[in-house]
């Protein structure tokens, strides 16, 4: 159940992009000009070393490449960064090490050579399999390059791989919805990640809101996507996540554990537990120019007492496995008699249960889960 205290997750950032998409508030920078690629890693390997002083002596359990658009980095890119990271810092032989792609920056060769390079699951941003609703999500690929990448990891010798969909998209109705999901089982990914369009304050969505569906039809493509969903044998294991039987992101599972992970590369963020318990958070510097001068660490600083219980719960109740009571003692290094007020609240507003060993979520909970999140603030 509990992450071994002597492994270690670890997020690279890529943070370039071809385009902006409007809903985008990730940390991503619009090309204007071809990236020198090569210094880029030889910054994350130095990067990588300097934080090496959190880490006490840990193994390398997860790695996921996100961004930006990681598929713009070559395969043999890919794999000097891994072979240096495991120079540094040992990586299980069993590491699940995932990379995303954009649909129109792969190819069957270029999914090859990531899997060689020692990539074992790939994570790929489709989004919509329709192209108008692709259009207006400023996606740079189209509905045919977006099948054609998802038949590619299907060709390659992968662990697993996923395929982002959204839903409550502009003008979005129940069938369009659902034909996109339709058209990802059709695929049949291991790995689903169906989540709603949020607008995010500092996007073009932000400053334009388009129009989207209300909240009456975002509940109706929920629950009819969520059943088409589990009829065909997937089961949601987070809140936006569906995997087949034992295909759960490995990776996120321990983000939403509150494991440790360092984050290294433009904006990364990392959460290290040290040996007096104290936990460490990281913050790397967001503008590439700046990185690349040699940059690395923004800031860090330490979770305060007060703050542990509301970060445990705002990442382990995004899960909807139960929540060991043990796993709160181990990850906080608090015991339970600081929280029992706010359970006693919560399990008093119907948003959790609890039995000896654990709290489980209920279906109360999850509608509400901002409510629920709130008692422990």
């Amino acid at each position: 159940m509990f992450q071994h205290k002597k492994t270690i997750s670890l997020y690279i950032h890529m943070p370039w992009c071809i385009q902006k998409c409007p809903y985008c508030d990730f940390n991503s920078h619009t090309l204007k000009k071809t990236p020198d690629y090569n210094a880029y890693i030889h910054h994350l390997i130095k990067d990588l070393q300097q934080d090496i002083k959190f880490c006490n002596d840990r193994v390398i359990h997860s790695i996921f490449i996100g961004g930006g658009t990681p598929s713009l980095f070559t395969a043999e890119l890919i794999y000097q960064l891994l072979l240096n990271i495991n120079h540094i810092m040992p990586i299980e032989k069993k590491a699940e090490i995932t990379i995303e792609a954009n649909p129109n920056s792969v190819d069957i060769e270029r999914f090859k050579g990531y899997q060689q390079a020692g990539i074992n699951r790939i994570s790929i941003g489709v989004q919509s399999f329709q192209n108008d609703k692709l259009l207006k999500l400023g996606r740079v690929h189209n509905s045919k390059e977006a099948i054609t990448a998802a038949k590619f990891a299907h060709n390659v010798n992968l662990h697993c791989f996923n395929l982002d969909l959204m839903h409550g998209l502009p003008n979005q109705n129940i069938d369009d919805a659902l034909f996109d999901l339709k058209q990802a089982i059709e695929i049949n990914p291991p790995h689903l990640s169906w989540y709603q369009l949020t607008i995010e304050p500092n996007t073009l969505f932000g400053s334009k809101p388009p129009i989207l569906p209300n909240d009456d039809l975002l509940w109706e493509i929920y629950q009819q996507g969520h059943q088409l969903l589990v009829n065909n044998g997937y089961l949601q294991y987070e809140t936006s996540a569906y995997a087949k039987p034992n295909y759960q992101c490995q990776h996120n599972l321990n983000y939403w554990r509150f494991g440790d992970y360092l984050g290294i590369g433009c904006g990364a963020h990392g959460k290290i537990t040290q040996k007096d318990g104290q936990i460490i958070r990281t913050i790397k510097t967001r503008h590439p120019k700046g990185y690349l001068e040699g940059h690395y660490l923004e800031k860090s600083y330490c979770v305060s007492q007060e703050d542990l219980p509301f970060e445990f719960f705002m990442n382990r109740f995004r899960l909807f496995e139960p929540t060991p009571k043990e796993e709160f003692e181990l990850r906080t290094f608090l015991p339970l008699q600081t929280i029992n007020k706010q359970i006693t609240n919560a399990i008093e507003k119907n948003y959790i249960t609890e039995d000896k060993q654990n709290w489980q979520i209920t279906e109360h909970g999850k509608l509400f889960l901002n409510s629920l999140l709130e008692i422990f603030l």
